[in-house]
């Protein structure tokens, strides 16, 4: 569709598809809110915002295509990244989400839910929360301005995931694709298999991290130089609002949300390294890190809806350009569809495997006895 706009054109596209993307989607949680209410649909309704997400975007995402623009490093890369209202925008989606997150709980404790209805509520405010609260604050916690990074503690403390703030920075960018990492899925894996791995590795790593960091500084792990403490502390008293204004179904429903946001994450980062690996070279060091050793995927509208974080091959090779600068690599592995899309075919791990492990091996053809050590070295670690 895109195909044949001009470059600058498209810049200037994308610059205000972030706003009406996301001008649209907020609203489409209160609309989910109260559309069945009078029907007595409302249990149905309460899975909406999930199925827009995991149902329509995916077939849009198709529809829509592919993303055919990078901004030219010397004249526009320089512009865009000081232009400030793409900082202004990513701040002031992390105060919406604030807001939205309370409505929802105030939602969860009004609309006369049933059981289907609560689950169903949690969940999408969850994946809402996971694209909103984790992968911003993903974008800004790699941001040197305090107000910045903060503001990406502070979301991720609304979704009780604190500890990606250190793990994701400190471990995963220096370990991705190899064993090491707990957040690289490996080839031949099932999600399934992954996902506990991940969950334990990387809260175990975050503290890890940690002390080894205020150690090197001279400071004691468990003091108010920790900032894992600082940011589990406003977690909790996240949970302690919420049971104050709608007692304990009001800290269930704050505690289911942010396992289904720290969920959606995972799952994410199943998909974005799987099967990759770095070589070893002669020296028995892993190589440094490159575009080839992530995922990417240039559809347009996923790329909107999560900041652009499907360019996840320049994202990783150079982790400090901000969202509006990334750049498409066609020699990068290539997915065969959004994030959205490849999150559905993740679920079932033998679809999963039938579609990419063909991929996988022919992007290593030549290697495959590197590839398979490193799938073996990894299920000796766990």
């Amino acid at each position: 569709m895109f195909e044949n706009v001009n470059p600058d054109r498209m810049l200037t596209i994308k610059k205000w598809s972030y706003v009406v993307f996301w001008g649209t989607m907020v609203p489409l949680v209160p609309f989910s809110a109260y559309i069945g209410v009078e029907s007595g649909t409302q249990d149905y309704w309460a899975w909406f915002m999930y199925f827009v997400i995991f149902g329509i975007i995916p077939v849009a995402d198709y529809i829509i295509g592919k993303d055919p623009s990078n901004p030219d490093e010397e004249v526009q890369v320089p512009s865009l990244t000081e232009e400030v209202i793409y900082r202004v925008f990513t701040i002031l989606m992390g105060f919406v989400w604030i807001a939205v997150l309370f409505y929802a709980g105030h939602i969860f404790m009004t609309n006369d839910y049933g059981l289907l209805g609560k689950i169903g509520w949690i969940v999408s405010i969850g994946t809402v929360g996971g694209i909103i609260a984790i992968n911003l604050g993903h974008e800004l916690i790699h941001k040197d301005p305090k107000i910045e990074n903060w503001m990406g503690g502070l979301l991720l403390s609304s979704v009780t995931y604190a500890g990606f703030k250190v793990e994701h920075v400190r471990g995963h960018h220096v370990h991705v694709s190899t064993p090491d990492d707990a957040s690289s899925s490996q080839y031949n894996q099932g999600l399934y298999d992954f996902l506990p791995k991940a969950f334990v590795r990387n809260f175990i790593n975050a503290w890890r991290l940690e002390k080894q960091y205020l150690e090197r500084k001279g400071k004691k792990n468990i003091s108010l130089s920790n900032e894992l403490i600082w940011w589990y502390s406003i977690s909790a008293l996240f949970a302690v609002a919420f049971g104050a204004l709608w007692g304990w179904q009001g800290v269930v429903f704050f505690l289911g949300q942010s396992f289904f946001a720290a969920l959606a994450l995972e799952i994410i980062n199943y998909i974005e390294h799987y099967g990759l690996h770095r070589r070893v070279n002669d020296k028995g060091r892993f190589e440094r890190v490159t575009p080839a050793h992530s995922w990417n995927s240039n559809y347009l509208l996923t790329n909107i809806a999560l900041f652009q974080l499907q360019r996840h091959s320049d994202h990783h090779a150079y982790a400090k350009r901000r969202y509006q600068v990334l750049r498409h690599y066609e020699e990068s592995p290539q997915l065969p569809g959004g994030y959205a899309a490849m999150y559905v075919l993740a679920l079932f791990p033998p679809l999963w495997k039938k579609v990419m492990n063909p991929r996988v091996e022919a992007y290593y053809e030549g290697e495959m006895d590197q590839l398979f050590r490193e799938a073996k070295r990894v299920n000796n670690i766990a």
